[in-house]
Protein backbone atom coordinates (compact mmCIF):
# COMPACT_ATOMS: atom_id res chain seq x y z
CA UNK A 1 0.00 0.00 0.00
CA UNK A 2 1.65 2.91 -1.10
CA UNK A 3 1.57 6.06 1.36
CA UNK A 4 3.59 8.81 -0.07
CA UNK A 5 3.47 10.66 -3.10
CA UNK A 6 5.14 13.15 -4.89
CA UNK A 7 4.14 17.02 -5.71
CA UNK A 8 5.49 19.77 -7.52
CA UNK A 9 8.78 18.17 -6.61
CA UNK A 10 7.80 18.18 -2.96
CA UNK A 11 7.97 14.54 -1.12
CA UNK A 12 4.35 13.75 1.36
CA UNK A 13 4.80 11.00 3.23
CA UNK A 14 1.52 9.50 5.23
CA UNK A 15 1.83 7.32 8.35
CA UNK A 16 -1.42 5.59 7.77
CA UNK A 17 -4.80 5.58 6.17
CA UNK A 18 -6.64 7.63 8.86
CA UNK A 19 -3.72 10.18 8.16
CA UNK A 20 -4.83 10.19 4.38
CA UNK A 21 -8.49 9.87 4.91
CA UNK A 22 -8.36 12.92 7.63
CA UNK A 23 -5.96 15.19 5.00
CA UNK A 24 -7.93 14.52 2.31
CA UNK A 25 -11.01 16.42 3.70
CA UNK A 26 -11.82 19.80 2.52
CA UNK A 27 -10.57 22.22 5.12
CA UNK A 28 -12.81 22.61 8.16
CA UNK A 29 -12.31 24.65 11.73
CA UNK A 30 -12.98 21.35 13.32
CA UNK A 31 -10.29 19.70 11.88
CA UNK A 32 -7.92 22.30 12.35
CA UNK A 33 -8.81 22.18 16.07
CA UNK A 34 -8.70 18.67 16.44
CA UNK A 35 -5.26 18.51 14.78
CA UNK A 36 -5.84 16.34 11.77
CA UNK A 37 -6.24 18.68 8.85
CA UNK A 38 -3.48 19.20 6.32
CA UNK A 39 -1.08 21.67 7.07
CA UNK A 40 -1.89 22.98 3.49
CA UNK A 41 -3.64 23.16 0.04
CA UNK A 42 -0.41 21.22 -0.92
CA UNK A 43 -0.69 18.74 1.40
CA UNK A 44 -4.21 18.36 0.94
CA UNK A 45 -3.89 17.91 -2.48
CA UNK A 46 -1.37 15.25 -1.95
CA UNK A 47 -3.46 13.40 0.20
CA UNK A 48 -6.31 13.28 -2.17
CA UNK A 49 -3.59 11.43 -4.32
CA UNK A 50 -2.51 9.21 -2.11
CA UNK A 51 -6.52 8.05 -1.42
CA UNK A 52 -7.21 8.31 -5.02
CA UNK A 53 -5.07 5.24 -5.42
CA UNK A 54 -5.39 3.05 -2.79
CA UNK A 55 -8.17 0.24 -3.38
CA UNK A 56 -11.22 -1.11 -1.93
CA UNK A 57 -9.38 -3.78 -0.02
CA UNK A 58 -6.45 -1.79 1.71
CA UNK A 59 -9.17 0.85 3.33
CA UNK A 60 -11.29 -2.26 4.17
CA UNK A 61 -8.80 -3.80 6.09
CA UNK A 62 -7.34 -1.06 7.30
CA UNK A 63 -9.99 0.67 9.38
CA UNK A 64 -10.32 3.90 11.24
CA UNK A 65 -10.74 2.42 14.53
CA UNK A 66 -9.84 -1.42 14.80
CA UNK A 67 -12.03 -4.62 14.25
CA UNK A 68 -11.00 -5.58 17.99
CA UNK A 69 -11.47 -2.20 19.79
CA UNK A 70 -14.98 -0.65 18.65
CA UNK A 71 -18.42 -2.35 18.04
CA UNK A 72 -19.07 -0.04 15.43
CA UNK A 73 -16.65 -1.44 13.42
CA UNK A 74 -17.69 -4.52 13.36
CA UNK A 75 -20.75 -4.02 12.93
CA UNK A 76 -20.07 -2.18 9.55
CA UNK A 77 -17.30 -4.82 8.77
CA UNK A 78 -19.45 -7.61 9.71
CA UNK A 79 -22.42 -6.36 7.39
CA UNK A 80 -20.18 -6.00 4.59
CA UNK A 81 -21.67 -8.56 1.19
CA UNK A 82 -18.89 -10.46 0.64
CA UNK A 83 -19.87 -10.96 -2.97
CA UNK A 84 -20.36 -7.44 -3.72
CA UNK A 85 -17.01 -6.82 -1.97
CA UNK A 86 -14.80 -9.44 -3.70
CA UNK A 87 -16.07 -8.10 -6.85
CA UNK A 88 -14.36 -4.51 -6.57
CA UNK A 89 -11.85 -5.19 -3.49
CA UNK A 90 -8.78 -4.53 -6.08
CA UNK A 91 -10.45 -1.82 -7.46
CA UNK A 92 -9.00 2.08 -6.89
CA UNK A 93 -10.78 4.47 -5.08
CA UNK A 94 -10.56 6.27 -8.09
CA UNK A 95 -11.47 3.49 -10.67
CA UNK A 96 -14.88 3.12 -8.12
CA UNK A 97 -15.43 6.99 -8.50
CA UNK A 98 -15.57 6.27 -12.15
CA UNK A 99 -18.15 3.79 -12.02
CA UNK A 100 -20.20 5.54 -9.60
CA UNK A 101 -20.17 8.49 -12.09
CA UNK A 102 -20.48 6.22 -15.22
CA UNK A 103 -23.33 7.11 -17.60
CA UNK A 104 -22.97 3.12 -18.34
CA UNK A 105 -23.81 2.10 -14.18
CA UNK A 106 -27.19 1.81 -13.09
CA UNK A 107 -29.32 2.66 -9.90
CA UNK A 108 -29.43 -1.26 -9.52
CA UNK A 109 -25.73 -1.92 -10.21
CA UNK A 110 -24.81 0.99 -7.30
CA UNK A 111 -27.51 -0.92 -5.24
CA UNK A 112 -25.48 -4.01 -5.49
CA UNK A 113 -22.16 -2.65 -5.00
CA UNK A 114 -22.69 -0.64 -1.77
CA UNK A 115 -23.28 -3.31 -0.23
CA UNK A 116 -19.70 -4.42 -0.33
CA UNK A 117 -18.40 -1.11 1.22
CA UNK A 118 -17.67 0.15 4.83
CA UNK A 119 -18.29 3.41 5.47
CA UNK A 120 -14.34 4.29 5.12
CA UNK A 121 -14.65 3.25 1.33
CA UNK A 122 -17.73 5.90 1.04
CA UNK A 123 -16.19 8.11 2.63
CA UNK A 124 -12.90 7.77 0.66
CA UNK A 125 -15.13 8.28 -2.72
CA UNK A 126 -16.51 11.27 -1.30
CA UNK A 127 -13.33 13.22 -0.48
CA UNK A 128 -11.93 12.87 -4.24
CA UNK A 129 -15.54 14.08 -5.70
CA UNK A 130 -16.48 17.73 -6.27
CA UNK A 131 -19.91 18.89 -5.13
CA UNK A 132 -21.19 18.34 -8.93
CA UNK A 133 -20.02 14.86 -8.38
CA UNK A 134 -21.43 13.95 -5.23
CA UNK A 135 -24.60 15.94 -7.04
CA UNK A 136 -24.76 13.53 -9.60
CA UNK A 137 -23.60 10.44 -8.34
CA UNK A 138 -25.96 10.94 -5.00
CA UNK A 139 -28.91 11.13 -7.95
CA UNK A 140 -28.23 7.34 -8.84
CA UNK A 141 -28.93 6.02 -4.98
CA UNK A 142 -32.26 7.12 -4.17
CA UNK A 143 -32.90 6.21 -0.28
CA UNK A 144 -37.11 5.11 0.09
CA UNK A 145 -38.53 4.52 3.18
CA UNK A 146 -42.22 4.08 4.05
CA UNK A 147 -43.98 4.17 7.43
CA UNK A 148 -47.11 6.38 7.62
CA UNK A 149 -46.15 7.93 3.77
CA UNK A 150 -42.96 7.59 1.97
CA UNK A 151 -39.74 9.48 1.74
CA UNK A 152 -37.39 9.76 -0.79
CA UNK A 153 -38.66 9.05 -4.23
CA UNK A 154 -37.04 11.14 -6.81
CA UNK A 155 -39.01 14.28 -7.62
CA UNK A 156 -40.27 14.73 -4.07
CA UNK A 157 -39.80 16.81 -1.06
CA UNK A 158 -40.37 16.16 2.48
CA UNK A 159 -39.81 17.95 5.77
CA UNK A 160 -39.96 17.52 8.94
CA UNK A 161 -42.96 20.28 11.44
CA UNK A 162 -41.01 20.78 14.68
CA UNK A 163 -43.65 22.22 17.29
CA UNK A 164 -40.97 22.72 20.41
CA UNK A 165 -41.74 24.72 22.83
CA UNK A 166 -39.28 25.98 26.13
CA UNK A 167 -41.86 24.68 28.43
CA UNK A 168 -43.23 21.54 26.56
CA UNK A 169 -46.17 23.05 26.77
CA UNK A 170 -48.84 21.09 24.64
CA UNK A 171 -51.14 23.87 23.92
CA UNK A 172 -48.17 25.82 22.56
CA UNK A 173 -47.20 22.04 20.62
CA UNK A 174 -50.75 21.87 19.40
CA UNK A 175 -51.14 25.52 17.89
CA UNK A 176 -47.15 25.06 16.40
CA UNK A 177 -48.64 21.75 14.59
CA UNK A 178 -51.63 23.23 12.76
CA UNK A 179 -49.26 26.20 11.78
CA UNK A 180 -47.44 23.82 10.07
CA UNK A 181 -50.15 21.84 8.74
CA UNK A 182 -51.38 25.11 7.33
CA UNK A 183 -47.98 25.26 5.59
CA UNK A 184 -47.96 21.82 4.24
CA UNK A 185 -45.04 20.67 6.39
CA UNK A 186 -44.75 17.68 8.36
CA UNK A 187 -45.38 14.92 5.70
CA UNK A 188 -42.52 13.54 6.98
CA UNK A 189 -42.25 13.69 10.80
CA UNK A 190 -43.84 16.07 13.45
CA UNK A 191 -40.89 15.38 15.46
CA UNK A 192 -40.54 17.76 18.95
CA UNK A 193 -37.57 17.92 20.62
CA UNK A 194 -38.31 18.15 24.67
CA UNK A 195 -36.99 19.89 27.05
CA UNK A 196 -38.09 17.31 30.06
CA UNK A 197 -36.74 13.76 29.00
CA UNK A 198 -39.24 11.45 31.03
CA UNK A 199 -41.48 9.04 30.90
CA UNK A 200 -44.59 10.88 31.98
CA UNK A 201 -43.47 14.00 29.93
CA UNK A 202 -42.97 12.75 26.74
CA UNK A 203 -46.19 10.71 27.26
CA UNK A 204 -48.16 13.77 27.41
CA UNK A 205 -46.45 16.03 24.42
CA UNK A 206 -46.89 12.14 22.19
CA UNK A 207 -50.84 12.28 23.01
CA UNK A 208 -50.80 15.69 21.78
CA UNK A 209 -48.95 14.83 18.66
CA UNK A 210 -51.12 11.91 18.02
CA UNK A 211 -54.25 14.06 19.02
CA UNK A 212 -53.85 16.11 15.90
CA UNK A 213 -52.93 13.43 14.04
CA UNK A 214 -55.53 11.14 14.51
CA UNK A 215 -58.54 13.85 14.54
CA UNK A 216 -57.85 14.46 11.14
CA UNK A 217 -56.77 11.25 9.96
CA UNK A 218 -52.89 13.08 8.81
CA UNK A 219 -51.37 10.30 7.29
CA UNK A 220 -47.77 11.12 8.90
CA UNK A 221 -45.78 9.98 12.07
CA UNK A 222 -44.92 11.73 15.53
CA UNK A 223 -41.92 11.45 17.78
CA UNK A 224 -40.69 13.28 20.65
CA UNK A 225 -37.18 13.16 20.40
CA UNK A 226 -35.99 12.14 24.00
CA UNK A 227 -33.63 9.42 24.81
CA UNK A 228 -34.28 6.29 23.36
CA UNK A 229 -34.44 4.35 26.36
CA UNK A 230 -37.33 6.76 27.40
CA UNK A 231 -39.36 6.28 23.89
CA UNK A 232 -38.70 2.62 24.27
CA UNK A 233 -40.28 2.59 28.49
CA UNK A 234 -42.75 5.56 27.52
CA UNK A 235 -44.20 3.05 24.42
CA UNK A 236 -44.28 -0.04 26.44
CA UNK A 237 -46.36 1.83 28.69
CA UNK A 238 -48.52 2.82 25.89
CA UNK A 239 -47.80 6.02 24.95
CA UNK A 240 -49.00 6.02 21.32
CA UNK A 241 -45.79 5.27 19.53
CA UNK A 242 -44.33 6.01 16.09
CA UNK A 243 -41.13 7.26 15.05
CA UNK A 244 -38.13 5.86 17.40
CA UNK A 245 -35.24 8.33 17.21
CA UNK A 246 -31.87 8.89 18.31
CA UNK A 247 -28.94 10.43 17.82
CA UNK A 248 -25.71 7.98 16.88
CA UNK A 249 -21.73 8.35 16.17
CA UNK A 250 -19.47 6.65 13.82
CA UNK A 251 -17.94 5.34 16.88
CA UNK A 252 -18.30 3.37 19.82
CA UNK A 253 -16.99 6.07 22.02
CA UNK A 254 -19.34 8.28 20.34
CA UNK A 255 -21.98 6.69 21.05
CA UNK A 256 -21.09 6.48 24.77
CA UNK A 257 -21.31 10.19 24.73
CA UNK A 258 -24.70 9.84 23.97
CA UNK A 259 -25.26 7.49 26.40
CA UNK A 260 -26.27 5.26 23.85
CA UNK A 261 -25.06 1.28 23.26
CA UNK A 262 -25.77 -1.39 20.46
CA UNK A 263 -28.35 -3.22 22.22
CA UNK A 264 -30.36 -0.23 23.04
CA UNK A 265 -30.94 0.05 19.25
CA UNK A 266 -31.57 -3.48 18.86
CA UNK A 267 -34.36 -2.96 21.25
CA UNK A 268 -35.69 0.14 19.88
CA UNK A 269 -36.25 -1.82 16.56
CA UNK A 270 -38.18 -4.60 18.08
CA UNK A 271 -40.46 -2.08 19.98
CA UNK A 272 -40.65 -0.01 16.87
CA UNK A 273 -41.34 -2.96 14.75
CA UNK A 274 -43.59 -4.76 16.78
CA UNK A 275 -47.56 -4.42 16.38
CA UNK A 276 -49.40 -3.05 19.33
CA UNK A 277 -52.83 -2.49 20.47
CA UNK A 278 -51.43 1.60 21.10
CA UNK A 279 -49.48 1.94 17.99
CA UNK A 280 -49.82 3.44 14.70
CA UNK A 281 -48.62 0.29 12.38
CA UNK A 282 -45.36 -1.05 12.15
CA UNK A 283 -42.74 2.00 12.04
CA UNK A 284 -39.37 2.00 11.32
CA UNK A 285 -36.55 3.57 13.62
CA UNK A 286 -34.79 6.59 12.30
Amino acid sequence: MKLKTTLFGNVYQFKDVKEVLAKANELRSGDVLAGVAAASSQERVAAKQVLSEMTVADIRNNPVIAYEEDCVTRLIQDDVNETAYNRIKNWSISELREYVLSDETSVDDIAFTRKGLTSEVVAAVAKICSNADLIYGGKKMPVIKKANTTIGIPGTFSCRLQPNDTRDDVQSIAAQIYEGLSFGAGDAVIGVNPVTDDVENLTRVLDTVYGVIDKFNIPTQGCVLAHVTTQIEAIRRGAPGGLIFQSICGSEKGLKEFGVELAMLDEARAVGGGVQPHRRGKLPVL
